[in-house]
């Protein structure tokens, strides 16, 4: 079984809608902000959040909310990249609450063949949403991708 896409399967001005969805648990959240040291208390402390804060209840950081939203474009979109050339202008558009479940869906920008001629960027917006398909998380990046006459094309192969 094959996994992910080559630089020919890809259309530019096409729209990927990724799946599954994912549902950002608790332990999710205290566990992202362990493992990258994040110790601000609207991540970590109920209380502090439900008096300190405008949404009155811990917020979900925001490099889980991406970490979630791209790894759920890896299998239609980078599965068999070469490499990841850029992410840039990630917007956090809305908060993110434990218990909310994300989606997120791609737009093919652009498509570039390089001059090797055995491979090509794509470069993509992914809008991340909530349940209610409000968008949470905006962002674009660009993944070197193999054509059809790439040398190393068995690797990207599953068994």
């Amino acid at each position: 079984m094959s996994y992910g896409r080559l630089f020919e399967e890809f259309t530019e001005g096409e729209v990927i809608k990724h799946w599954p969805g994912r549902t950002i648990t608790e332990a999710d959240c205290t566990w992202f902000a362990l493992l990258t040291m994040n110790q601000h208390p609207v991540h970590s402390d109920a209380h502090y959040a439900a008096t300190h804060t405008q949404h009155q209840q811990r917020l979900v950081l925001g490099p889980l909310v991406f970490s979630i939203g791209i790894g759920m474009t890896v299998a239609d979109i980078s599965g068999r990249a070469i490499a990841n050339l850029e992410i840039e202008k990630i917007t956090h558009d809305h908060p993110t609450f434990i218990g909310d479940t994300l989606y997120s869906e791609s737009t093919v920008l652009a498509l570039r063949e390089s001059s090797r001629g055995d491979r090509g960027t794509v470069s993509v917006e992914t809008r991340v949403t909530n349940q209610h398909g409000v968008r949470v998380m905006t962002f674009r990046r660009t993944a070197l991708v193999p054509k059809r006459n790439h040398a190393t094309l068995g690797q990207g192969t599953l068994p």
